[in-house]
């Protein structure tokens, strides 16, 4: 026991405040190779890439390196980051939902070593992130360890009861995208709102959008899922290359998971309308050139990112951080007793092997005892070895320090 039981755990982390969109993905490229690691787990969502890693299961993996603006993080300050990651005071928008949707994704798509397609990340989804976490997984990976295991778990706590304590409706990253296009409107109510995309955050920013009275156009690759979501929210499909016959919106919202390959007309049609683009996707799902096109009419993810955060309530502030540190002082506490694992093991094997010993001298000295007899000597024997035990190996589990587990092996012998 090193007394700082948190010591192995390492959290590489990347966010669109620090490090732009292409840089994230590459280096959620290059920690994917670890996504089947019995010591690693990676989460991918639109504004964030971090691995987290619990070094004694690495077995000699190297990290992958940090692009510049990534941030280490080790120990008990890796565990609370992940904490106030999933209470969503982490988060573009404070005390959002997406984020503890997005971590038990994460952590259901680990457990079933699911293959996926790699492809581009739709923000507040988790599809885009776990199909570049999962891409070509193999299906005899290894299960996560412990370790990483309870740390997610304690991370879902935390986001659960945060989330309780919030006050109002729930905002998403759809609401700061209709904030944007908003700002040279006076009310988005009836005003042409095209939403490019019908995956999870194509939906949240559909009915956004519905909830401020804007007539809500949608298109996709796939025109049925177009129309279906169209129809969820009294909007209208629109082809996916809509053209000269795209009406003059006041903004587009692009929740796509992949390129939206937007043809000249389109973009001649937007820049006339002077309609506000916000994509929602990383990496960008419009094109370099009609971003360009676009100038600042264009707002990226990463640009939602490093705009002005908004601060939590104070009282709510407060509130969340007594629970991080609390629940990183029972996470700490728990993984030092795992240190006591082998100790007790190695204790229970030896007084296993002692009594079975023993016993099978006395049966070799009374051959003609009844098999009854023999049941009761052997019942007996295991209740004795059982009770002796119990003080110790309950001292042992009880021990953060490691002192009891160095002074057990040298009274035992082992």
């Amino acid at each position: 026991m090193t007394g700082r039981p948190l010591a192995p755990l390492v959290a590489l982390t990347v966010h669109a405040r620090r490090v732009p969109s292409l840089d994230r993905e590459a280096f959620a490229a290059h920690a994917a190779p670890l996504a089947d690691a019995r010591g690693t787990i990676l989460l991918h969502t639109c504004h964030r890439v971090e691995l987290y890693a619990w070094s004694p299961a690495l077995q000699g993996a190297a990290l992958p390196p940090l692009p510049a603006g990534g941030v280490r993080l080790d120990g008990t300050e890796a565990a609370s980051h992940l904490f106030t990651v999933a209470a969503g005071m982490d988060s573009v928008v404070i005390g959002e939902d997406q984020i503890l949707h997005q971590l038990r994704d994460c952590l259901a798509a680990r457990h079933e070593h699911t293959a996926a397609t790699p492809g581009s990340c739709p923000a507040g989804g988790a599809a885009g992130a776990i199909g570049v976490t999962l891409a070509g997984r193999d299906a005899a990976a290894a299960p996560l360890d412990p370790v990483l295991e309870r740390l997610f778990q304690h991370s879902l706590h935390v986001g659960r009861q945060a989330h309780a304590w919030r006050d109002g409706a729930p905002r998403s990253l759809a609401d700061v995208a209709l904030d944007r296009i908003g700002r040279d409107h006076e009310t988005l109510e009836d005003r042409p709102v095209l939403i490019v995309g019908a995956g999870a955050m194509g939906r949240i920013s559909a009915l956004a959008a519905a909830r401020r009275g804007a007539r809500v156009l949608v298109t996709n690759r796939t025109e049925e899922r177009a129309a279906a979501l169209a129809h969820d929210v009294a909007g209208v499909p629109v082809p996916f290359a809509p053209g000269a016959g795209l009406p003059a919106v006041a903004g587009v919202i692009v929740a796509a998971g992949g390129p939206w390959p937007v043809d000249p007309a389109t973009s001649r049609r937007l820049g006339q309308a002077g309609a506000v683009v916000v994509d929602l996707s990383s990496p960008p799902a419009i094109p370099p050139d009609v971003q360009a096109a676009l100038g600042p009419a264009f707002i990226s993810v990463d640009d939602l990112a490093r705009a002005p955060e908004a601060k939590p309530h104070e009282r709510l502030r407060r509130r969340v951080d007594r629970l991080v540190a609390e629940t990183a002082a029972e996470f700490e506490a728990w993984t030092a007793t795992r240190g006591c694992v082998p100790a007790i093991r190695a204790i229970a094997d030896h007084a296993e092997a002692r009594r079975a010993a023993e016993l099978d001298r006395l049966l070799r000295r009374a051959p003609t005892l009844e098999p009854e007899v023999r049941d009761l000597v052997d019942e007996m024997s295991q209740r004795l070895v059982a009770g002796l035990l119990h003080g110790p190996l309950a001292a042992l589990r009880s021990d953060s320090s490691g002192e009891r587990d160095a002074l057990v092996r040298e009274l035992f012998g082992l």
